[in-house]
């Protein structure tokens, strides 16, 4: 049963995914960006890109929350063994 529900969820995403790109086939904008101005970018380009760059800021987030959990398990660590104290297991 979970196993349906996962692959049922990503066939609705990719469905609301095509959904969103043949509805808006053929809008195109104009990026600026400060620097320089991109012309007549596609919309659905535009929804790819921003959650493309999401997924990376997620990504860089987790790996900061990881790396900072795994300092204060190493410290940890060290004191219980400066202690002579049993870890759980």
């Amino acid at each position: 049963m979970n196993r349906f529900a996962s692959w049922l969820g990503l066939a609705l995403v990719v469905a609301l995914g095509v959904g969103f790109a043949m509805a808006n086939a053929g809008r195109e904008v104009a990026i600026d960006l400060g620097i320089f101005v991109l012309q007549r970018v596609p919309v659905t380009f535009v929804a790819f890109g921003g959650m493309v760059v999401g997924m990376g800021v997620v990504l860089v987030a987790g790996i900061n929350a990881d790396l900072k959990v795994r300092r204060l398990l190493r410290e940890r660590h060290l004191e219980d063994s400066r202690k002579g104290g049993k870890l759980l297991e």
